[in-house]
């Protein structure tokens, strides 16, 4: 996540309306809600917090060495490097993931599933998609998020 201000920020009126704003405000309350459906029900049913779960997802999807660079994990699940390294370790202590060490620079730390790892991923990964599916279908009886809802569940179907 970069933080970057666009350099024409100072003309941002025209790059946006007031309705593009709405917009802009209800596309990031419904991924709220849906990123806390998520959380809430991967916790329930697997003891995983959504956080967790990008995570084992991103290591799942490494190139052919099976490890991914710290920073390219912390940027594929949109987290700071810091706060990546703390949740490698919580990954680690359950033995779901491993630190190894660089492709071509021994300096470098990497990531990798373990067995482990990957059994849980798959295994959480139905409820992912079911809870992922559930929560734009329950946005549409809300009177703020329905149309964006419905034009969501529109473009997946």
């Amino acid at each position: 996540m970069s933080g970057r201000i666009p350099a024409d920020a100072g003309n941002a009126d025209k790059f946006a309306s007031d309705d593009e704003d709405d917009r802009w405000c209800m596309a990031v309350r419904l991924l709220g809600r849906i990123e806390r459906q998520l959380d809430v029900t991967l916790q329930r049913r697997h003891g995983l917090p959504l956080s967790d779960y990008r995570a084992l997802c991103a290591l799942g999807k490494a190139d052919s060495s099976g490890s991914m660079r710290m920073g390219e994990l912390a940027d594929r699940i949109g987290l700071k490097d810091s706060t990546v390294t703390r949740l490698l370790a919580r990954l680690e202590a359950q033995d779901l993931a491993e630190r190894v060490a660089g492709r071509g620079d021994g300096r470098a730390v990497s990531a990798a599933l373990t067995e482990a790892g990957r059994a849980r991923y798959a295994e959480a990964t139905p409820t992912y998609r079911a809870a992922l599916g559930a929560e734009p279908d329950a946005a549409r009886r809300n009177v703020h998020l329905a149309d964006l809802a419905t034009w969501i569940r529109g473009s997946f179907a």
